[in-house]
């Protein structure tokens, strides 16, 4: 009877160490090591096409996919792949999934390809996710590089999310380019359409998160 009930808590022991490194994992990538916020890295973008939401979306998603896929093709062959060579590989892959991504758009959403412009092509220079190949994918397996390449591509896209829902309504007096009632007779703020908008709210952004961070850690 000990036996098997000592057979019973291993695996359940097991799988809550397992739940609390992937919430961990998450947390981190989310808020805590937010690749923007906190890593600032990745500025160029959030401030290029955060000035309309459907643009944040998009470039948010195509960038989480990057992230998962090429994390997850070097966790798969990070015993193949030679040390002097690593950042070369890095590149192959990332362009390859880049490029997916940028025929993707393309083929079914060509006005905001057309919007988003060079930035989808420069995803490949995106140091999040060559950062992420670098420090997490080439050392761990791919049950945990899969939930960094998540929390880091939610983390990214949260904070272009959050950049554009403020950007949007000022610059242009619409939400997902549709008119906000109330707004017909908005003044747009035309700076809110240009980097220099983007840069004031992703610093404020920025502040309010490390200072949310801190009283958290504070009152733990």
């Amino acid at each position: 009877m000990n036996n098997t009930q000592s057979e019973i808590k291993k695996p359940s022991r097991w799988l809550r160490l397992q739940y609390k490194k992937w919430f961990i994992i998450l947390k981190n990538g989310i808020s805590e090591e937010n690749p923007i916020i906190v890593s600032v890295l990745g500025i160029c973008s959030a401030l290029a096409v955060t000035n309309r939401v459907e643009n944040a979306i998009v470039m948010g998603i195509g960038v989480t996919f990057v992230i998962m896929a090429s994390s997850t093709l070097v966790s798969i062959l990070r015993h193949l792949i030679p040390s002097k060579v690593r950042m070369v590989a890095y590149m192959v892959i990332i362009a390859m999934l880049t490029i997916v991504v940028q025929m993707f758009l393309l083929a079914f959403l060509p006005t905001v390809a057309a919007n988003l412009g060079a930035y989808t092509g420069l995803i490949i220079t995106n140091c999040i996710v060559m950062g992420r190949a670098e420090a997490f994918a080439i050392k761990n397996p791919v049950k945990y590089t899969l939930v960094d390449g998540l929390a880091n591509g939610l983390g990214y896209t949260f904070v272009l999310i959050a950049i554009a829902a403020i950007r949007e309504p000022l610059a242009f007096g619409t939400f997902l380019n549709f008119p906000i009632p109330g707004f017909e007779n908005w003044i747009n703020w035309n700076v809110m359409a240009l980097a220099p908008g983007g840069f004031f709210i992703l610093t404020l952004l920025a502040w309010l998160l490390r200072s949310w961070n801190k009283k958290y850690e504070e009152e733990l």
